[in-house]
C-alpha cells in the first residue's frame, strides 16, 4: 500500500505535479461540506462493519476503522479537530485523519466503494433527517395558526379577490385557509422520503463493485430500505435534490404571500392588524415610523429559495452520465435553502406570537364595498324563482341605485328595492347582517362558524 507521506493528497501518487492554488481554491468544498461529518462517520462505520461481515477485511482492521472514526467524531464535535483546505472536502479530511489516528488500515476504509457514493450516502441521509426536522417546524407553525384562529372564529373581516372588497369571511376562516397550504407542503416534503430511502452506497464510481459486498446489509444499518437499483443512476442522480428544493421554495411561497398580506394589512391605509414592538423596527430619520421589517424578510428570502431551486436545474439540465464535478455545488445550495427556510418559520413563529386583529376596523371594511351582493343575488335565485344570471342582473341594478345614492345596501329602504324588484318585502333586509351573511356559507369547507369550529376541532387532534 501507497504510504500518505508528508500528507499529500490520496492521487498524489498518479497527479505528479503540484495542485495550482487557483484550482484548490475554486474546487475546494470542506467549509461548506463539513456539516456532513456525522452522515459521513456513520456510512463510513456501516461500510466498514459490512466488508468484515463479507469477510473483505479482518475484525482487528475492522474495529481500528471503527475505533479511530469515533475518535474523529468527538474530535470535531468538541471543536478540536482540524479541517485542512488542502483536502478539499469532508471525505478526505476525516480519511486523512483516519490514517493519522491508526496508519495504514485506514486504506482498507475505501474498499469497494467511491466518493461519488459515499458522498451521495451522506447527503440523502442529511437531507432525510432535514426534511423530518422541517416537518416538525412547520407542525409548531399550524398549532400557532390554530391558536390564533380559534381567538378569532366570530371576527368578521372583508374577503378580498383583486384587493377589492368581495364577500364577509371570518378572520379564522383566512388564517386556516394558510394551515391547509402548510399542510401540503408538510406532505410534500413526506412524499419525498419515498426516494431518499434508496441506498446509494455500494454502487462505486459508477459501475458497482467486483468485491462481495452486501448492499442491503448497509442499506439497513443507515436507515434505508432498499439499495438504488442502477449504479450509473445513483452517482448522477439529483432528483431527491431538486425535490427538497421544490418543497422549500413552495413553502417559502407560502410564507411570503402570507407576509404580503399582513404588510399590506399593517399599512396605514388598511389598518386591519397589529404588530408589537417585537416584531417592527423604527427609522432611523422619521421618529414615528414602526416598520414590518421582518414580514419583508420573509417575503423577500422566497426569492433566494427560487434562485437555488433554478441553480440546480441548470446544472443538471445540460450533464450526461454520470458523475461530474459539476454536482459539488449541490450541498450549498441545499444547505443555504434549507438554513432560510428554517430561519423564515421560525421567524414566522415568533410574529404569530405577536400579531393581533384590529376588529373594530375589519368589521368596518367588511361593511363597506356592497360585500353582501352575492348574498342578495343567491336570495332573488332561492325565494323568487330567478335564474342566478337573472338575480345578478337584478343585484347589479340595485347595487347602481345604492351607488348613486351614495348608501350601503343595508341602508336602501323596501321601497328602494323595489323599484329594481317589487317583488320584494321585508324578509330582504335580513340578508345584510354580516354574521347572517357569513353562517350562511354552510357548505364543506365554507366560512360558517359552525364550519370553522368543527376544522379547527379537526385539526386539533
Amino acid at each position: 500500500m501507497t504510504k500518505n507521506k508528508n500528507n499529500e493528497t490520496i492521487w498524489g501518487s498518479r497527479i505528479k505535479n503540484k495542485t495550482s492554488p487557483l484550482f484548490q481554491k475554486v474546487c475546494n468544498s470542506i467549509d461548506i461540506d463539513k456539516r456532513l461529518y456525522k452522515e459521513d462517520i456513520a456510512v463510513s462505520i456501516a461500510h466498514a462493519e459490512m466488508l468484515f461481515k463479507q469477510k473483505i477485511i479482518s475484525f482487528k482492521i475492522k474495529n481500528k476503522i471503527i475505533y479511530g472514526l469515533n475518535k474523529i467524531d468527538k474530535e470535531i464535535s468538541n471543536k478540536k479537530f482540524e479541517f485542512s483546505k488542502k483536502y478539499e472536502d469532508i471525505h478526505m479530511n476525516i480519511e486523512k485523519r483516519l490514517f493519522q489516528i491508526i496508519g495504514e488500515e485506514a486504506g482498507h476504509v475505501h474498499t469497494a466503494r467511491s466518493r461519488n457514493d459515499q458522498v451521495i450516502t451522506d447527503f440523502k441521509i442529511w437531507i432525510r433527517s432535514a426534511t423530518k426536522e422541517i416537518s416538525i417546524i412547520i407542525d409548531k407553525l399550524i398549532k400557532n395558526i390554530l391558536r390564533l384562529a380559534e381567538k378569532n372564529i366570530d371576527t368578521i373581516m372583508p374577503g378580498l379577490t383583486h384587493l377589492k372588497n368581495a364577500q364577509a369571511i371570518s378572520f379564522a376562516h383566512y388564517l386556516m385557509a394558510y394551515i391547509e397550504m402548510f399542510k401540503r407542503d408538510q406532505k410534500r416534503f413526506d412524499n419525498n422520503l419515498d426516494n431518499l430511502y434508496e441506498s446509494p452506497l455500494g454502487v462505486a464510481a459508477l459501475t458497482g463493485t467486483s468485491f462481495n459486498i452486501d448492499r442491503n446489509y448497509t442499506a439497513k444499518k443507515l436507515g434505508f430500505k432498499k439499495p438504488t437499483n442502477n449504479s450509473v443512476d445513483t452517482v448522477s442522480d439529483r432528483d431527491f435534490v431538486l425535490d427538497f428544493l421544490y418543497s422549500v421554495s413552495v413553502c417559502s411561497m407560502h410564507i411570503s404571500r402570507i407576509a404580503e398580506d399582513l404588510i399590506i394589512w399593517n399599512s396605514d391605509g388598511f389598518n386591519l392588524i397589529n404588530l408589537t414592538d417585537k416584531v417592527v423596527t423604527g427609522s432611523s430619520i422619521m421618529p414615528q415610523k414602526k416598520n414590518p421589517d421582518l414580514l419583508e424578510y420573509l417575503r423577500g428570502k422566497s426569492g433566494n429559495t427560487y434562485g437555488n431551486l433554478f441553480s440546480m436545474l441548470t446544472i443538471l439540465k445540460g450533464l450526461p452520465l454520470s458523475y461530474f464535478k459539476d454536482l459539488q455545488d449541490d450541498k450549498e445550495i441545499v444547505f443555504k435553502s434549507h438554513d432560510t427556510l428554517i430561519d423564515c418559520l421560525n421567524v414566522f413563529n415568533e410574529v404569530l406570537m405577536n400579531i393581533s386583529p384590529n376588529k373594530k376596523r375589519m368589521l368596518e371594511l367588511a361593511s363597506s364595498g356592497y360585500i353582501t351582493a352575492t348574498d342578495l343575488a343567491d336570495y332573488l335565485v332561492k325565494n323568487h324563482s330567478m335564474s342566478f344570471r337573472e338575480a345578478y342582473k337584478k343585484t347589479a341594478a340595485i347595487v347602481n341605485l345604492a351607488e348613486k345614492k351614495k348608501k350601503n345596501l343595508n341602508e336602501l329602504s323596501l321601497n328602494e328595492f323595489k323599484k329594481v324588484e317589487p317583488k320584494l318585502n321585508n324578509d330582504v333586509l335580513k340578508i345584510f347582517d354580516l354574521k347572517n351573511s357569513i353562517n350562511s356559507k354552510k357548505s364543506y369547507g365554507g366560512t360558517s362558524f359552525d364550519n370553522i369550529k368543527k376544522m379547527i376541532k379537526k385539526y386539533k387532534k
